[in-house]
């Protein structure tokens, strides 16, 4: 089993992120490319390089955002982690006020403005769904902090290039290093108070601790906001288990360096490690229920939405209920994380009034991915191993199916010539 473990000991950024999965080995151009996606090259360009804080050697990330009316830079998320700015907040908006006196109001974008960037992009379907997660946990906080709908709010920390790439990058990088579990210390949130439109702001911000609401945390190791909304998205979309137990073999060791200098190292330090099993056993719960009055047609849809809701299988068996009355049985396979956002697919978009859960092992064969070169191009192939040895392997679907399509070729022909490769 392949883990990543954040070591939150100083909080989290989103650049932050980036630049400690790059440093763990995602590679420049993966990222550069992926981002190249989302069609906001004019309006950004990413700095990565090596750097070091309290002598600790890592990479740095910055997002320099282009202001297209007179060329000044300036940073968002980003002034959280060492940028001289003063932040104004006004009803989820940020202002920036620089210290060359010009002042520059950033082009706000709502959580409507983000899917469809998103959604019209060619990333892929993961991709998205990871970014849009991300970007919710982000804008349910912040309309539920300004007491409004999560459509009617224009938000600086959503809207921001710089947050955008963040998210959309952490995304890209967590696809690619595709890891089966993602671990994470308790958070440092810092401590002391930020400045904004309505006074002194307690750290963490209102918008933060929202997120970060059933997450372990830690304060006040200094003085200043060490985690940001962004940065506590990031954890609380993708991190299945908050533990300091470390119980895992460490492969490698990584660090993204924070902008600000601290009295204690201004890092994110993060571990990709390995567990042993000859399979991994996971504890799942089905939920279940018998439906006999709805419109099969929507039967498709209401699949979608699970899906969407990050539920791990839906499956129906056709089934006679009381009065020799023809029905479904939806089945869906969820863990706890999940399992309240499939509840209400299902009570919302289906006719079901009541739900039984159990629980269920999962028992599955260890599994890594790679990439294979046919004469068609490169293709993803999923490996399954069993005591150590690769057992099976496939292409995934979507990706063939993708080139099918662009080289208006049978997709069999793709499949038999990834399989006649020698897969090691």
């Amino acid at each position: 089993m392949k883990i990543l473990y954040y070591d939150c000991f100083c909080g989290i950024s989103g650049d932050m992120n980036l630049a400690a999965l790059i440093d763990l080995g995602v590679p420049k151009e993966n990222l550069v490319e992926g981002l190249s996606k989302i069609n906001l090259n004019s309006e950004y360009e990413i700095k990565i390089e090596k750097s070091e804080k309290l002598g600790i050697t890592g990479t740095r990330v910055d997002v320099i955002l282009k202001d297209k009316l007179d060329d000044e830079i300036h940073i968002s998320d980003k002034d959280l982690h060492g940028h001289n700015h003063e932040h104004n907040h006004h009803n989820g908006d940020e202002e920036h006020h620089h210290e060359n006196n010009h002042s520059h109001e950033h082009h706000h974008r709502n959580l409507k403005d983000i899917e469809g960037i998103i959604n019209s992009s060619d990333l892929s379907d993961k991709v998205k769904k990871l970014s849009l997660d991300m970007f919710m946990k982000v804008a349910k906080a912040e309309a539920k902090v300004h007491g409004k709908p999560l459509y009617e709010v224009h938000f600086h920390e959503v809207g921001a290039i710089d947050s955008i790439v963040d998210i959309v990058g952490a995304a890209i990088c967590l696809d690619y290093l595709n890891v089966d579990k993602i671990i994470a210390s308790p958070v440092q949130v810092g401590g002391g108070f930020v400045k904004c439109a309505h006074g002194l702001m307690p750290v963490p911000a209102p918008a933060t601790v929202e997120i970060l609401k059933n997450i372990p945390i830690n304060a006040g190791i200094v003085q200043f906001e060490t985690t940001t909304p962004t940065g506590a998205a990031i954890l609380a979309a993708n991190v299945e288990e908050f533990t300091r137990n470390v119980d895992f073999s460490i492969k490698k060791i990584a660090y993204g360096i924070g902008h600000r200098d601290l009295e204690i190292p201004n890092v994110l330090r993060v571990y990709l490690g390995e567990k042993e099993s000859p399979e991994k056993v996971g504890e799942h719960y089905i939920l279940e229920t018998n439906i006999d009055d709805m419109n099969p047609e929507l039967y498709g849809y209401v699949e979608e939405k699970l899906f969407e809701a990050g539920v791990l299988d839906v499956f129906k068996t056709p089934i006679f209920m009381k009065k020799g009355r023809p029905g479904i049985k939806l089945s869906v396979l969820t863990n706890e994380k999940v399992e309240k956002d499939a509840l209400d697919v299902i009570f919302e978009e289906t006719t079901s009034i009541g739900v039984r859960k159990y629980k269920v092992g999962k028992i599955m064969l260890n599994r890594d991915f790679s990439k294979v070169k046919t004469e068609y191009g490169d293709f993803t192939i999923k490996k399954s191993y069993y005591k150590g040895k690769l057992l099976k392997y496939k292409p995934e679907y979507e990706e063939c199916k993708t080139i099918a399509k662009e080289k208006n070729i049978s997709i069999d022909k793709i499949y038999k010539a990834i399989y006649k490769q020698d897969v090691k």
